[in-house]
């Protein structure tokens, strides 16, 4: 077990029995009071932001977290296939880490995944993916005096919003954490 003064930013420690890591840690000392530790930490299972103090001196499970860069192969039931590029070893990470990012990936595609004791706590896919238009309709011309969005389907199956001028074919990039358009990619 640890205490307060090993934990330092982007640490990951066991909170309430979830996984979260630290996003800021101050240490405090109001006046004639005791010190503390004020921490800021992202639950890793629910993406949500916790404040907590912690006493000085106080023990917390601090975990020896490995993120791995991998490459995602196919979808297996509810888990997805990983290689590592360097071991090209194997690995199942179940497809509910990446949440609503999961439509955004396509094979091939390089992730993050991070590994506590061989197994997978959380999955990052890259933040900006480029994918194509399949399907979209079409737009009355002239319509153009305010920004006119679009449904547009992409070759992974999912439907987002783009600007009228978008047609198929085109290549667009999409942030993955927000489902959003960003621009077209110019070839």
């Amino acid at each position: 077990m640890a205490t307060t003064a090993d934990v330092s930013v982007g640490s990951y420690i066991r909170y309430n029995n979830d996984i979260c890591q630290i996003m800021e840690w101050q240490h405090r000392t109001p006046g004639n009071l005791r010190a503390f530790y004020q921490g800021k930490m992202r639950n890793l299972r629910n993406g949500k932001l916790a404040e907590n103090r912690f006493r000085s001196g106080e023990t917390v499970e601090l975990l020896r977290v490995e993120v791995h860069e991998l490459q995602y192969l196919y979808r297996e039931g509810d888990n997805l296939v990983l290689m590592n590029p360097e071991s090209f070893e194997q690995v199942y990470v179940p497809a509910s880490l990446f949440g609503e990012a999961l439509g955004f990936m396509k094979e091939e595609m390089t992730v993050q995944v991070g590994f506590e004791s061989d197994t997978p706590i959380f999955a990052r896919p890259p933040k900006v993916v480029e994918l194509e238009v399949t399907y979209t309709e079409t737009v009355v011309k002239g319509d153009t005096s305010n920004k006119v969005m679009k449904d547009a389907k992409l070759e992974t199956g999912v439907e987002i919003s783009v600007p009228s001028f978008v047609e198929i074919g085109t290549i667009v990039r999409i942030d993955t954490e927000t489902g959003e358009y960003l621009d077209r990619v110019k070839k």
